[in-house]
């Protein structure tokens, strides 16, 4: 099996800013697994707040490379458990090396990802599409840019309900808010009063990661069910989050990749959580492997490859909020 490693910044349509950074461009690593005349394609994207860079991703892969290329038709279950402990603190590279993993399994099983996990399609919940910090003019430029029936809103300011209320005189989508972790508990129990009475389906992760108590707090008091984010981000943090949030978003690239993302989502529907899987503004690439676990999530957040000013690969497609599958087995991936 040959490793192939491409480092991309990807453009975005627009400043992209939420209550801790604003960024132009993404950097972006696509993970290739060439074997048997197949390939299979993964990606993480760089994030400051989880401290993680496209280069050291590339240097943790690269000290494994011999152990990548020798392995040979083994379960992306025995490749995960393997691979693991190489790269226990680099959860962004071993995802990356997952999902690509995992991608050239099933097209050598000449199925599509959905297909090799018995997942029926019919059901599939619609994506939501990010509107991030801006002043209100510009967000609402932003709606009316890409009309969608589901806006996630990005929030954190001092103006949050100001914001919301001008927003809603234009659309009648649902909206959910994502404060990534900008309130705190009096302020969270507080908006979700008001943000209800605006339409508003769900607050995800309004507090610190780290602020248990308050999650308990607002998990009593809220009106509005509240996703866990920050606050989930590998296997261990599902049970944590019973009893503290309604529901966990689960990050591909946090936990490790879409085997050990699986395992969270089932752990979670099984302690009553609801489930959602989140983006970090990837490609195409990470977007599409994200699409075949729609059949058990009850809401979905893979705006990624929307929100750039150019695309790097092909592979599922999105028309006001549905997923429509690629005929490519796999995820679907083709790169450009």
């Amino acid at each position: 099996m040959e490793l192939i490693l491409r480092e991309y910044n990807l453009k975005l349509k627009h400043t992209f800013t939420i209550s801790r950074e604003s960024i132009d461009f993404q950097p972006s690593l696509i993970v290739e697994l060439k074997s048997d005349g197949f390939s299979g394609f993964g990606e993480a994207t760089s994030n400051p707040y989880y401290k993680t860079t496209v280069p050291v991703m590339m240097q943790d892969l690269e000290k494994i490379r011999t152990i990548i290329e020798t392995t040979t038709n083994e379960t992306p279950e025995v490749f995960w458990s393997k691979i693991h402990p190489y790269l226990k603190d680099d959860m962004f590279a071993l995802c990356a090396l997952d999902m690509a993993y995992t991608d050239l399994y099933a097209r050598k099983k000449g199925k599509k990802l959905y297909e090799l996990w018995n997942y029926t399609i019919d059901k599939n919940p619609l994506t939501d599409y990010t509107i991030g910090i801006a002043s209100i003019e510009k967000m609402v430029t932003k709606m009316k840019e890409l009309p969608w029936p589901i806006y996630k809103i990005k929030l954190g300011t001092k103006e949050d309900i100001a914001i919301v209320t001008e927003l809603r005189k234009h659309t009648n989508a649902i909206f959910r808010i994502d404060a990534n972790c900008g309130w705190g508990v009096e302020e969270t129990i507080n908006n979700a009063i008001e943000l209800k009475k605006l339409g508003v389906e769900f607050l995800e992760q309004p507090m610190k990661a780290d602020n248990w108590e308050g999650h308990k707090e607002v998990f009593k008091h809220s009106v509005l069910p509240i996703i866990a984010d920050e606050s989930c981000i590998i296997e261990e943090d599902v049970a944590k989050c019973h009893h503290h949030f309604h529901g966990v978003n689960v990050k591909l690239v946090k936990c490790g990749g879409l085997t050990p993302g699986r395992r969270m989502i089932q752990e979670a529907k099984k302690l009553g959580l609801k489930t959602m899987v989140g983006c970090m503004t990837e490609s195409t690439v990470g977007i599409s492997a994200i699409a075949h676990l729609l059949p058990q999530l009850d809401y979905v957040d893979m705006d990624g490859a929307l929100l750039l000013a150019e695309d790097i690969a092909t592979g599922i497609t999105i028309d006001f909020g549905k997923i429509s599958y690629s005929e490519i087995n796999g995820t679907g991936v083709t790169l450009m």
